[in-house]
């Protein structure tokens, strides 16, 4: 099984508090992991599935 990593930073976060998992808001096909600082600092993600840019 691989580890869980934030999307933006690539931080291992297994058992961090205040992370988040949910599908891409625009194609709901890939899983978007993200860690409390990155949450914190509105630090941009993209969908590797359908190019996507969040979180604005």
């Amino acid at each position: 099984m691989s580890e869980k990593r934030c999307l933006s930073c690539k931080k291992n976060i297994a058992n961090m508090i205040g992370t988040v998992t949910f599908l891409c808001p625009n194609c709901t096909k890939a899983e978007i992991t993200r860690c409390v600082e990155c949450r914190k600092n509105v630090v941009k993600y993209v969908c590797p599935e359908c190019g996507f840019e969040g979180p604005n």
